[in-house]
């Protein structure tokens, strides 16, 4: 039986690439679904039509009514929301709540947009700062604002956040009146164009406003102009590959990128075995190498624990992960699915390997039987805990980032060097810290801040309270320098200035008043 071709949805319209297609699989049963593919189509008519069309008449509308179009999408999101974990379990093969960070995640986003937009009010353009005078009286004035960039928004996506990874972008860009073309990675690229065909068909959106490329990424960075922006989240070889684009290199076209992160989770001195901050630790470090399969930009790598307790932590995370069945996230009992396609699979396996000549095992869920699912077949592989006892020596550890349910315990001197080990990360999206002395946690948080996008501070007070090590909250800044790419997205309505321009206007009084902001 032959499967169902995706449509593209460029130039205002859905077109059907010309080519065969690449076709996309249930990790876990091994079948095909759909299939993807971009040959053939116009993308220079498809950018220019982004570009004018759907620019235009995104800038023609206020910030609080393009609030209301993010709004429009939240409701026609959460009405199709039942097809869209359907798609979660067959294309990326992942259980119910784990479907939900990425669905209900990205409704979540949009809503908070669509709220934060509609108290920027019935303006075109932004304040920035107040005015100042430009001599010794105020009769020439210099006023900074923002204002939308007139171009295009292109975004390459990763595998593991079809859903959103899409609006976690679009919210923010939409409501600065910039159009959107989002080219999803092809494994997974199901679930982001059902939802841009819903959104498109439900009519909410200015033509080309929304466009969606499914399958080869090859020709889209030639279309970008020198106030159109880029937004990449995969690896850093790719990264390179876009920085050093003629339209970024040489256009200057802005770019935003999200790359690797060893992210590390910290356990202060002074937290005992068995303590509330030791094992508020051990629940995080379990929640974060399970949820998603450890798919997740986000998840713990690094466990940097005293030395003293660190044969206890190692016992206390391994019994936490001999009770985690995996497998088909379709039966009730599994409470981890799949990673995203044997390939995959494959990488996780050699990343392991890699790191085998510095670490030792200290939990191996590989062996374990899965649930309902063909070993053979299914791209499903149980957690795996590692350990190396000098953590300075184990330099892969702090290089290598397995992309699956894999996570490494190192032990620190003090904390000094528990600090230290966190830096070697060279930049990662998030740290968390354990503990329960308010100024202790207070002075690490400033210490490990400067190669860290978030810090995510545990204490027994928040134990009920905290978002998660690695969820990612539309009010906190996502990103990280160095090999996190150095980018920044989110963080409340900061995320606008990723699309805005900075102009200061140098006028009268008179003028300034009369620019509407």
């Amino acid at each position: 039986m032959t499967t169902e071709l995706l449509a593209n949805h460029v130039a205002g319209r859905w077109q059907s690439g010309s080519g065969t297609g690449t076709p996309l699989f249930d990790p876990v049963l091994g079948t095909e679904l759909v299939r993807v593919d971009a040959t053939g189509l116009d993308l220079p008519a498809a950018f220019a039509f982004a570009r004018e069309q759907g620019g235009n008449a995104l800038r023609a509308l206020t910030y609080r009514q393009r609030a209301g179009l993010l709004g429009a999408i939240v409701k026609v999101l959460q009405a199709n929301r039942d097809a869209y974990y359907e798609i979660a379990t067959a294309n990326s093969g992942t259980v119910k709540n784990d479907s939900a960070v990425d669905i209900d995640g990205a409704i979540f986003t949009l809503g908070q947009y669509a709220k934060w937009g509609d108290a920027l009010g019935d303006v075109r353009a932004l304040r920035d700062g107040d005015a100042v005078k430009l001599g010794k009286e105020p009769v020439f004035q210099s006023q900074h604002l923002q204002v939308p960039t007139h171009g295009v928004a292109l975004f390459i996506n990763a595998f593991n956040f079809p859903s959103w990874g899409l609006w976690e972008k679009a919210a923010p860009a939409l409501l600065s009146g910039v159009p959107v073309i989002v080219k999803p990675a092809t494994a997974t690229a199901w679930l982001t164009q059902r939802m841009v065909k819903d959104v498109v068909d439900a009519g909410v959106l200015p033509a080309g406003a929304l466009s969606v490329i499914c399958g080869s990424s090859a020709g889209l960075m030639d279309q970008l102009q020198p106030f159109d922006v880029v937004s990449f989240t995969g690896s850093a070889e790719t990264a390179a590959l876009i920085r050093s684009h003629a339209a970024v290199a040489q256009r200057s076209v802005r770019v935003n990128i999200e790359a690797d992160s060893l992210n590390s989770a910290l356990l202060l001195p002074g937290a005992a075995p068995g303590s509330e901050a030791f094992n508020l630790l051990v629940r995080e470090v379990v929640r974060e190498m399970t949820v998603k399969a450890g798919q997740k930009c986000t998840a713990i790598r690094r466990i940097l624990v005293p030395a003293e307790v660190y044969d206890d932590a190692a016992e206390a995370i391994g019994a936490k992960l001999a009770g985690i069945s995996v497998g088909n996230p379709r039966n009730e009992s599994v409470r981890m699915g799949s990673l995203v396609s044997r390939a995959q699979l494959n990488a996780v396996r050699e990343g392991l390997d890699a790191l085998a000549a510095q670490t030792t095992v200290l939990h191996d869920g590989r062996n374990k039987p899965l649930v309902d699912a063909d070993p053979a077949v299914a791209a499903c592989i149980g957690p795996v805990l590692l350990g190396a006892r000098d953590a300075d020596a184990a330099q892969r550890v702090h290089d290598v980032e397995v992309f699956g349910p894999v996570a490494t315990l190192l032990p620190y001197r003090d904390l000094a060097h528990g600090i230290a080990l966190a830096h070697r990360g060279q930049g990662s999206l998030v740290t968390s810290l354990y503990g329960s002395d308010d100024a202790a946690l207070a002075q690490a948080a400033l210490a490990v801040a400067p190669s860290h996008g978030r810090v995510h501070v545990i204490s027994p007070e928040v134990a009920q309270a905290h978002t998660g090590h690695g969820n990612v909250m539309p009010m906190s800044m996502h990103g990280g320098p160095g090999r996190a790419g150095g980018g920044a997205e989110l963080g409340g309505l900061r995320a606008l200035d990723f699309y805005h321009r900075r102009s200061a206007v140098q006028a009268s009084p008179g003028v300034l008043a009369a620019l509407g902001l």
